[in-house]
């Protein structure tokens, strides 16, 4: 049966932790699909420690942009994380996400899509998202147009959640 769970909160809230337990407490099995592309050797560490705290009983899948071409039909899938997917659709075209004013709503467009492709198989999602909007208003432009993205995507892929979890310090409080 198809289901759709959101985790949510800053950095180092305990997200991917909590959907991991989540993932394995309903799978003996599941699927781990990563998103990030490895930018340098700070965030490789990051990668090796998430990987370090999952087991062999996980199905391992990195995919960038296009999630919806594998088939997880009948499955448990950890989505981590929705922000980096976010990141790399906007950067797909470094010139345009610096000066094209539409190029946000493009790659809203584009990400809504896929997600929707790929939520239409029979599956488990649970998806761990990122809240950077809650701190200050950057000053950057591009950061502010990222973060539109990112918030966004966030309330549209929560208004498709069956469960939303916003994580705080390690504390999951549930949000619908």
């Amino acid at each position: 049966m198809k289901k759709i769970i959101v985790i949510t909160g800053g950095e180092r809230s305990g997200k991917s932790s909590r959907a991991e337990q989540i993932a394995l407490s309903l799978s003996s099995n599941p699927v781990y699909m990563a998103t990030a592309r490895v930018w340098d050797d700070e965030f490789r560490e990051r990668v090796r420690q998430h990987q370090l705290r999952r087991g062999p009983e996980w199905t391992n899948i990195e995919e960038e942009l296009e999630l919806s071409l594998y088939d997880i039909s009948g499955r448990v899938v950890l989505i981590d994380c929705v922000t980096l997917w976010c990141t790399n659709f906007f950067y797909r075209d470094q010139k345009k996400a610096e000066q094209d004013n539409t190029w946000v709503s493009q790659c809203l467009d584009d990400i809504k899509i896929e997600f929707d492709r790929f939520t239409a198989q029979d599956a488990t999602f649970i998806f761990v998202t990122n809240e950077i909007g809650m701190g200050g208003v950057s000053s950057n432009t591009l950061q502010r147009r990222f973060t539109d993205l990112q918030g966004w995507v966030n309330q549209y892929i929560a208004s498709k959640a069956d469960e939303v979890t916003l994580m705080v310090s390690g504390i999951p409080l549930r949000i619908k």
